[in-house]
């Protein structure tokens, strides 16, 4: 599990880049040239964390006390709620660096945190233990469903045979190493004629081992092995292969081994591989000769019948991968360049990412998330449903899956520990002391790795059934019907979904107003505003942060009651048709581990006529602090009353919700009219956005206007959301922007001032969602300004470098030249070159834990403490800061006694030669 403590501390380093109004790349002209003092307390970071290098190397480093398992959710720097970026992994798996390019200020680096998946991590990288929480009971897995009528679970008829092939590598886009073209095949024997294709993509996870170790590296070194991970799902292939599918999973560790650079983390690259491997089915289906011989002894691959599954990034390569064979991506970007001669029917996708949040519309989905994920652990995926309502035709079924007590890791076996020919491990990480009663091993909730493995498979049949074959008999195991496959058992399944033949949507994200209740924010600051409130004990996985601290159009209705027969009314902009539905079919949220919450519902037409349909019961999923568990179950009630009662159901105004147990919380995230089967998809035609990015030099004089590179292509006309980003604040300010293919409506200039000044690189971001009837590619881009003036130098003049005890030691800083921006001087503690050294209790104490987070005792040299560093901030526009470090009293005659501090250099180390802070304090005469 990837989870990290809350730090509050606040840096008085200051490494800053060039800011101003958004959109202009340069700072306002600095004041008049000046002294500046500042007292220097080390950097005032937390432990853990430290600024390297210098000039426009600056960065913000920080080091986890044990190894952090590469794994798929993004890492990212925050301080408090802002998103400072997305860090680079050092090759010992403990470091992480971001370049400095927005920081402006020592006041925005206050409250650092390290995230991944929604999730802090602690100084070990690892789940911050939660409080002891009171003796309560532990909760217990939700009653079995009815059966289905069809259990896709159960092997077919055919043997199965299993081979590999290895391919040449292929080139990808800004890629320096080749990516391997390698994957394992499980066919039927026996079957005749073209049978469909399933292939499978592997997340991101480590690339290579050797004994107990493991690495991120491509290609792998010398004496290391490739992971397999490409062969963790041949439990799933040989059931899919049993009932008459041709199987494939691919490796992908030399994505793996590369994304870290990648905008999209890596999502276009894996698309590009997918595609590789696709065209070259279709080439052996059309010329059987040239295959490879596992793939001559397979049945021929019907190209127009294939299921896309993918687990974790690669759910993500999966998605782009479908979006990419419907609307060809800039060929620049792209990987495979070559004609489509494939339809994809239907993804699955298994606790999957997804970055971008824009998910393709019109391709069916089913979406399996692990309710004890511990690596992508805000179940992001969930917006793989319920980011296609609106977008396009609403045909397509897009279900979400939810397990309940699985992990992340345990639907590949390569990554299950007594399973993997690498180390591996359970990626849910819970305190000894402190249990998870939900997601720790052992507890009645959580799933074995075989049991969680075999529900994965099961629920990967189904969709294959459904989108593949089309076979509606097992579509209440995917659409929130709420049945069960017995061959999944004992694991606990939920599902709900939006598409299909629903219609007639109460959406939040739409026009509409609220009485009784309130319109919440999936994604806000504003406690007041915000769905969820610090309150929440866990997350959810409706509400997953996305780029932005605030989002526009994500909303739900939230309900909060203290007496049951207080209704809360929802009524659309125009009215709701819900003619020739069944049902009107709610996906509701309500607290975990709450039970009987009762609402009572009822509908309104245009005259005014209104009819109570009926009573729904809505009980919470186990869940603790740790778990993504304000998640909608979906219930349904009959139309028949409203019919009954002379309701107009082609023209309904109002929605009404009325609580009838005693108090409670709900959050409504929709609401569909529903009658059961699943129509046929046909793919809308749509523009497709692709957000590029152009780096420009700051230049000597004059200002220039530069522009965000946007491409529209494909057919129609469809609306965006485009957020542009303050490069100075990370604040982000949206508008709704109507696209048409080869248009510029997506219009984002970019001032750039130059000057001889030095600066840091400013990167000015634009983030782009789909809104209506457009898709979205590269989500993200922009103009980057790289600053072209050199560093100024750096020099040191002592101005109290012998003082006696219980006085400060003061040097002055100076540059030979003003920048444009904050520049802090760090200098790194050193040996003294002779004589008695300061030590730990020779310092101020409160300074020493700001600066280092060790105490006094025992007693030892400071230059026995790794980091420890004075800052010298020298604001914009001045010459000079004073740095100084305080010393105590006390009643020990001793020698008098130095210290020595060094410039660092960019990795943190003195700089060869670099000015020198170096004083001595003499014992109290």
């Amino acid at each position: 599990m990837i989870r990290a403590r809350r730090i509050g501390a606040t840096a008085a380093v200051v490494l800053a880049v060039a800011g101003g109004s958004p959109g202009l790349a340069q700072a306002a002209p600095p004041p008049a040239a000046g002294p500046h003092t500042a007292v220097a307390d080390g950097g005032g970071l937390p432990p853990g964390w430290r600024i390297a290098g210098r000039g426009g190397e600056r960065q913000l480093v920080w080091r986890s006390a044990a190894p952090v398992p590469m794994g798929d959710a993004r890492v990212d720097f925050y301080a408090g709620d802002r998103l400072l970026g997305h860090p680079k992994a050092a090759q010992d798996g403990r470091t992480f660096r971001l370049d400095l390019e927005r920081i402006r200020s020592a006041g925005e680096l206050k409250a650092l945190e390290v995230r991944a998946g929604g999730r802090e991590l602690d100084a070990a990288g690892r789940a911050k233990a939660p409080e002891a929480r009171p003796a309560a009971a532990a909760p217990q897995p939700p009653a079995p469903l009815p059966a289905n009528s069809v259990d896709p679970g159960k092997p077919g008829q055919y043997r199965t045979a299993t081979g590999e092939y290895d391919l040449s590598p292929v080139k990808l886009p800004d890629f320096p190493q080749p990516v391997e073209m390698k994957a394992v095949v499980v066919a039927p024997e026996g079957a005749t004629g073209s049978r469909p294709l399933a292939l499978f993509l592997h997340g991101r996870h480590s690339t290579c081992y050797k004994g107990d170790d493991v690495t991120g590296d491509w290609p792998c070194p010398a004496g290391t092995k490739p992971i397999p991970s490409y062969r963790g799902y041949l439990r799933d292939q040989r059931l899919l292969a049993s009932q008459g599918y041709v199987t494939v999973s691919i490796s992908a560790n030399g994505v793996n081994g590369q994304d870290w650079a990648a905008e999209d983390g890596g999502a276009q690259a894996r698309s590009s591989l997918i595609r590789q491997h696709l065209a070259r089915w279709a080439d052996w289906a059309a010329h059987p000769s040239t295959a490879p011989a596992v793939v001559r002894r397979a049945p021929k691959a019907d190209l127009s019948r294939v299921l896309l599954v993918g687990h974790s990034r690669g759910g993500e390569g999966v998605n782009r991968a479908a979006m990419d064979s419907l609307s060809p991506p800039p060929a620049a970007q792209d990987g495979y360049r070559g004609p489509v001669r494939w339809h994809i029917r239907g993804t699955v996708l298994i606790g999957p990412t997804i970055f971008g949040q824009n998910p393709v519309a019109d391709v069916p989905s089913a979406t399996i998330l692990p309710g004890c994920d511990g690596d992508v652990s805000d179940l992001q995926g969930e917006v793989y449903v319920d980011g296609t309502r609106g977008v396009s035709r609403g045909k397509a079924l897009h279900s979400a899956v939810y397990v309940i007590g699985a992990d992340h890791n345990f639907f590949n076996s390569e990554w299950t520990p007594g399973q993997s020919a690498a180390p591996s491990e359970d990626d849910f990480y819970t305190d000894p002391q402190h249990p998870d009663p939900v997601c720790a091993r052992g507890t009645a909730t959580r799933l074995t790795a075989d049991r969680q493995h075999k529900a994965g498979s099961v629920y990967i049949a189904a969709a294959a059934r459904l989108f593949v074959a089309g076979d509606d008999r097992v579509r209440p195991l995917l659409d929130g019907t709420g049945r069960r496959a017995p061959s999944a058992d004992p694991a606990r399944v939920l599902t709900h979904a939006v598409g299909a033949h629903r219609a007639g949507g109460f959406l939040p994200d739409g026009p509409l107003s609220v009485t009784g209740g309130r319109l919440c924010s999936a994604v806000d600051p504003d406690v007041h505003v915000a769905c969820l409130g610090p309150g929440a004990k866990g997350a959810s996985p409706h509400f997953a942060q996305w780029e932005t601290d605030r989002e526009t159009g994500r909303r739900a209705v939230a309900l909060s009651w203290s007496a049951a027969g207080s209704a809360v009314r929802v009524r659309p902009g125009s009215p709701v048709g819900l003619k020739g539905a069944e049902d009107l079919a709610l996906r509701v949220i309500v607290p975990p581990n709450s039970t009987g919450t009762k609402l009572d519902v009822s509908v309104t037409d245009t005259h005014g006529r209104r009819a109570t349909l009926g009573r729904v019961r809505i009980d919470g999923l186990p869940g603790t602090e740790q778990t993504a568990s304000y998640w909608a179950r979906e219930v349904r009630v009959p139309l028949t009353a409203a019919t009954r009662a002379g309701v107009d159901l082609g023209h309904v105004k109002s929605l009404g919700l009325t609580p009838r147990s005693t108090r409670g919380k709900a959050w409504l995230m929709d609401a569909w009219g529903w009658r059961p089967g699943t129509p046929a998809v046909r793919e809308a035609a749509l523009p497709r956005v692709d957000v590029g990015r152009t780096t420009v030099k700051e230049g000597d004089s004059g200002v220039r206007t530069y522009r965000v590179p946007v491409r529209v292509a494909g057919q129609g006309s469809g609306q965006v959301r485009v957020y542009v980003v303050d490069p100075v604040t990370g604040r982000a300010k949206d508008r709704l922007v109507t696209v048409r293919p080869g248009g510029h409506d997506i219009d984002v200039p970019v001032q750039v001032k130059g000057n001889t000044r030095f600066s840091y690189v400013v990167q000015n971001d634009v983030l782009v969602k789909a809104v209506h009837g457009a898709v979205v590619g590269s989500y993200r881009g922009g103009v980057t300004v790289q600053n072209d003036d050199p560093m100024p130098a750096v020099s040191v003049t002592p101005v109290a470098d012998r003082v006696t005890e219980g006085a400060a030691l003061k040097w002055k800083v100076s540059l030979s030249a003003a920048a444009d921006v904050d520049l802090a001087e760090y200098f790194v503690v050193t040996p003294v070159t002779g004589g008695p050294e300061l030590s730990t209790k020779d310092v101020d104490p409160h300074w020493l834990a700001d600066s280092s987070g060790e105490e006094p005792d025992p007693e030892r040299p400071l230059s026995s403490i790794r980091y420890l560093a004075l800052a010298a901030d020298v604001p914009a526009g001045k010459l000079t800061a004073q740095v100084e470090l305080p010393t105590v009293k006390d009643q020990v005659a001793e020698q008098a006694e130095s210290v020595r501090f060094q410039l660092a250099d960019d990795n943190g180390d003195p700089l060869p030669g670099g000015p020198v802070l170096a004083g001595t304090v003499l014992d109290t005469p």
